[in-house]
């Protein structure tokens, strides 16, 4: 199952009780993986909300949107590109997204050269 973080690292699910059990586990699971992987590049994340919303207009099928938001003192990463037919997909866009910015935001990519070394 999830593991337990300290009182002040919180990660808060909004829109998860709309969905089915078996995809609420993927959503803990995946959600508690890759918070590990984003504590590892941005040590100062105090909280992360992850709003699921699932859409349903005609057919059989569900589309979901993810929003993760982290924060971390002095700012805020939010990604809200990520929408997908499947939910495992959709979460690792969203994190991917997350991954990125956060490269971008800190230039933590280590495995590109340095143009002076």
């Amino acid at each position: 199952m999830a593991k337990k973080y300290p009182e002040n690292e919180i990660i808060q699910f909004v829109g998860v009780h709309d969905l089915e059990p078996m995809e609420q586990e993927t959503v803990q699971k995946l959600t508690t993986e890759n918070y590990q992987k984003i504590k590892r590049d941005l040590k100062a994340a105090t909280s992360m909300r992850v709003h699921i919303k699932t859409y349903k207009k005609e057919g059989d099928k569900k589309k979901y949107s993810i929003h993760i938001l982290i924060a971390y003192p002095g700012k805020v990463i939010e990604s809200c590109r990520a929408h997908d037919f499947e939910l495992p997909r959709a979460l690792h866009k969203a994190f991917n997204d997350i991954k990125e910015q956060i490269n971008h935001t800190f230039h933590s990519d280590t495995t590109r050269d340095k143009a002076y070394e």
